[in-house]
């Protein structure tokens, strides 16, 4: 998983530099890719995979009928929706 994100990382690096290398934008275009306002969305998918991750491991050590139960499912929607309001939360702080 690091290395995709490593991946896509570099690969939106190289497609900002080319868009701004070839000049068909004009400067307000520029300054946004320049903000590097990408950071938010990384957070975004570190707190859910955070969070889908805790609920996976919480799911460990509850007792249910794996055959039977929509449980499991429940409890992961749950912390997937925590991360997702933890996300929110934090992104409307800092103003994104």
């Amino acid at each position: 998983m690091i290395i995709t994100l490593i991946i896509f990382r570099l690969f939106n690096f190289v497609l900002q530099q080319q868009i701004i290398k070839s000049g068909a934008i004009d400067d307000q275009a520029t300054r946004f890719i320049k903000s590097g306002s990408w950071g938010i969305e990384s957070l975004k998918w570190g707190l859910l995979l955070l969070f889908g991750g805790l609920g996976l491991l919480v799911l460990t050590y509850l007792p249910y009928e794996i055959d039977k139960s929509p449980f499991p499912y429940g409890i992961e929607a749950i912390f997937l929706a925590m991360g997702f309001i933890s996300y929110y939360l934090i992104s409307r702080r800092h103003g994104a």
